[in-house]
């Protein structure tokens, strides 16, 4: 920076000027200040007056999107209506084939309608959306037509739906014990062949009929299996409810899905614990009973369910 001198009468001489420092920050700050303002006073007016073309061609597209968006609004709500009819036929039919409430499964299997979107230039965006809509209307057209051979099928004479439901309220996969199969006897001490399911419970815990159906034996015992209620399905089902306390049906009497059939009893010498020991036969042949609980379980409850009856080497009975 260059020096600045003043003329000294009393001297008679030039003198270097003595300027302060804050004197100089204060000039400075003046003339920056002085800048930011123009700078503000131009870039407002330039943006009011003027347009780039990157501001035309977004402006463009705003209105085009704008303009979209009614009509894909009326595509969604056709769209809701056509998936809540369709959500309300199949549990219609699951109803009908497992005669069970359809388990609640979340969204899981949701169909993903905004998947990739995000990678699609704004100004496809519309468009994209509009043929994944198209293309859902067009799926639920296939869907509904599959569902109508179902139900066709469903009301034939020949169907027979076997006992889908649950024997006790509630039962997680903690429950579960040994199936079916060659396992280790609590009192012998070797593998013996278990033809039911062990479900671990309390003693008074409620029994239900797996399935409508004729109660086909009622036994009152002390030894073996201990109370037994056996009813007879359609189809050539049987079921066996074994380990009970209490028993709330008769032989011969008819039964509903769901109707109390007994209550579970406390442990004894045959049983190892207090449980139901819960039958299920095909034509004589022993089934594994949780092959028949998909219809009333989460999918994941039901994947738990069939690893612990596989697992557990040791029955209870």
């Amino acid at each position: 920076m260059s020096e600045r001198y003043i003329y000294d009468e009393a001297d008679a001489r030039f003198k270097e000027e003595n300027r302060s420092s804050r004197k100089t920050v204060r000039r400075y700050a003046r003339i920056a200040l002085a800048a930011v303002t123009v700078s503000i006073v131009y870039y407002t007016l330039f943006a009011l007056f003027f347009s780039t073309a990157t501001e035309r061609r977004l402006k463009k597209e705003n209105r085009a999107l704008v303009a979209a968006v009614p009509q894909l609004e009326e595509k969604e709500r056709l769209m809701s209506d056509v998936i809540l009819h369709l959500n309300a036929r199949d549990n219609a039919i699951y109803e009908d084939i497992f005669k069970a409430a359809a388990p609640h499964v979340g969204s899981s299997n949701s169909i993903d309608l905004l998947g990739g979107l995000d990678t699609i230039p704004d100004r496809k965006l519309v468009g994209e959306t509009g043929k994944k809509l198209d293309h859902l209307m067009e799926m639920s057209q296939n869907v509904e037509e599959t569902f109508k051979e179902i139900a066709r099928i469903v009301d034939s004479a020949g169907f027979v739906a076997p006992p889908m439901s649950m024997p006790m309220k509630n039962v997680s996969f903690a429950q579960v014990g040994a199936s079916v199969g060659m396992k280790m006897n609590p009192f012998y001490k070797m593998p013996v062949m278990h033809d039911g399911l062990d479900i671990i419970s309390s003693p008074g815990e409620l029994v239900y009929a797996a399935g409508a159906g004729v109660v086909s034996d009622v036994t009152h015992s002390r030894k073996g299996l201990g109370n037994v209620v056996t009813i007879k399905h359609k189809g050539g089902y049987y079921t066996r409810y074994a380990h009970l306390g209490d028993i709330y049906v008769d032989l011969g009497m008819t039964v509903k899905r769901g109707q109390k059939v007994g209550a579970v009893g406390v442990a004894n010498n045959n049983s190892y614990a207090p449980h139901l020991h819960y039958m299920v036969k095909k034509d004589s042949v022993a089934l594994n009973p949780v092959n028949f609980f998909h219809a009333s379980v989460h999918p994941e409850e039901y994947a738990n369910m069939m690893i612990m009856s596989a697992l557990t080497g040791q029955s209870m009975d």
